[in-house]
């Protein structure tokens, strides 16, 4: 194992029984027979436990710089996550604060006389802590299910502040990869809270050959030629699905230009207002088109964050696309997301439709 070590649950079973043996508080007995709780807390919140003093430091400005960073792209910026701050006496003095979801532990191994210090050296162990000192590149341990069912505990850690801004620098693309792999979970409950919709399943899969899991909210808007879309509508935001097949012909398509005419041309003859002469574009210029390449279901995609507009009227929002090059059926296969909520926060949204989108079996 590598600078990102793990600690598995049964450290934690061993501590919470040491402490019911060696100690003759009943408060300690008491709390050790109590059902286990489940973690609660929104999605996207991490709860960060360090000194008052780090968090008010250099070390807090360079955590908060990373994982407060803009999520790409909305029209408005909001944070790739929230973040809470805890001192660690903050945290022992409110038993509710030990049972969210994402914690992240910020310490200074050598400073002796921090509580934070303590509760880290204390959590990750003795060879841990051997590691952490004859290593350089051992500075991070994950840990799971402390105080409650369903925790992460990510102890990121150095033998000194200015290493610490290094440490945070450097792991901040792992622990964020697993603070989103904790939430899968929590993810999928809330997108398919309400089941799936077997129906446009069915119409889907003959249709595109598309396998595609839609949360049972949604519901057909349009279906005709090689073209699917489907909404979900509530009084604070309208949330979209498109899907589309196209022959591929040639290595051009797989581009930013290509991605971007296909879903302009679907805009222009499909997605309109409630005003004559409008239809939807892409608006590159307020901020940039992101292309990248990616992998769906084992096939070479572009993926495309950016913002849409409908032209001839003030309506705009922020949307996901997946353009899929399908050799077998010597196809392209375009998947597409976007939301439509004036006035109100966008980024969990996105974050549903790029869960659905991503469950597409071509």
């Amino acid at each position: 194992m590598n600078r990102f070590g793990k600690l598995n649950s049964f450290h934690w079973v061993t501590v919470v029984a040491l402490s019911v043996l060696l100690s003759g508080c009943g408060e300690e007995v008491q709390r050790s027979l109590r059902p286990i709780p489940t973690a609660f807390g929104k999605l996207n919140q991490l709860v960060v436990i360090a000194d008052q003093d780090v968090w008010d430091g250099p070390v807090g400005d360079t955590l908060r710089y990373y994982y407060s960073t803009a999520f790409p792209i909305l029209p408005q910026p909001e944070p790739i996550l929230d973040l809470n701050h805890f001192t660690a006496e903050q945290l022992t003095a409110d038993v509710l604060r030990k049972e969210l979801r994402n914690y992240m532990f910020v310490a200074n191994l050598s400073d002796e006389q921090s509580m934070t210090t303590k509760l880290v050296k204390n959590d990750i162990g003795q060879e841990n802590l051997r590691r952490a000192r004859e290593e350089e590149q051992f500075s991070s341990v994950a840990g799971r299910d402390k105080w409650a069912k369903g925790q992460l505990l990510v102890y990121q850690f150095a033998q000194s502040r200015e290493e610490l801004i290094q440490v945070l620098k450097r792991n901040f693309p792992a622990v964020l990869k697993r603070i989103h792999e904790a939430d899968s979970k929590k993810l999928e409950a809330t997108i398919y809270l309400d089941g799936e919709s077997y129906q446009l399943k069915e119409e889907i899969s003959s249709k595109m050959g598309i396998n595609l899991r839609v949360p049972n909210d949604y519901f057909l808007a349009t279906s005709k030629d090689n073209f699917i879309w489907m909404r979900k509508e509530t009084p604070k935001f309208s949330s979209n699905i498109m899907l589309h097949k196209v022959k591929y012909t040639d290595q051009d398509q797989l581009s930013k230009a290509g991605i971007k005419a296909i879903r302009d041309s679907l805009g222009r003859k499909y997605i309109t207002s409630t005003l004559p002469n409008t239809y939807m574009q892409i608006n590159d210029i307020d901020l940039p088109l992101l292309v990248d390449e990616t992998n769906l279901d084992g096939h070479y995609a572009l993926e495309a964050r950016g913002i849409w507009e409908i032209v001839n009227d003030y309506m705009g929002g922020a949307f996901i696309s997946y353009l899929v090059h399908d050799p077998e059926n010597n196809q392209l296969v375009f998947l597409d997301g976007f939301v439509h909520a004036p006035g109100e926060e966008k980024r969990n949204n996105m974050q549903y439709l790029e869960y659905i989108l991503n469950t597409a079996k071509i």
